[in-house]
């Protein structure tokens, strides 16, 4: 099925915690196909293991990427976790298994094997969203 087909949304919580997501996943998409990746799936489930938020093909690579969307506190308010540091070694673990997972569904594994990426969206209070991109964390 394509990713019209699909949705940006398909199986994400509703309300604004949900929106606040898919609106990190849809500038993290931007991000990977401006690099040079093609965005091959979004949002895919894998059962009871969960989810890969974003599929893409980078070379001859396989990109499993996972997306932290965290917006910044009120001034004064408390301190949040960067989004980057979500990825804890158990997240990692999951999305190894989600992507062996999904490559097995998918033709098998690609010349360039698989590969792990991470990108964080920070939303400021002010001004524009920051997106980190960082390449194989697992």
């Amino acid at each position: 099925m394509g990713l019209a087909a699909r949705g940006p949304t398909r199986g994400r919580r509703g309300g604004a915690r949900g929106a606040l997501g898919a609106w990190g996943e849809a500038l993290a998409a931007r991000r990977l196909t401006d690099a040079g990746m093609t965005v091959l799936d979004r949002n895919w489930r894998g059962g009871r293991a969960g989810e890969i938020d974003i599929v893409a093909r980078d070379g001859d690579a396989v990109v499993v990427c996972e997306v932290k969307t965290r917006r910044a506190p009120a001034e004064g308010g408390a301190a949040f976790e960067h989004p980057m540091a979500a990825v804890t070694p158990a997240k990692a673990a999951r999305l190894r298994g989600l992507a062996e997972r999904w490559v097995q569904e998918h033709g098998g594994a690609p010349p360039g094997g698989v590969r792990i990426d991470v990108v964080g969206v920070l939303l400021p209070r002010r001004g524009a969203p920051q997106v980190e991109h960082v390449r194989g964390v697992a």
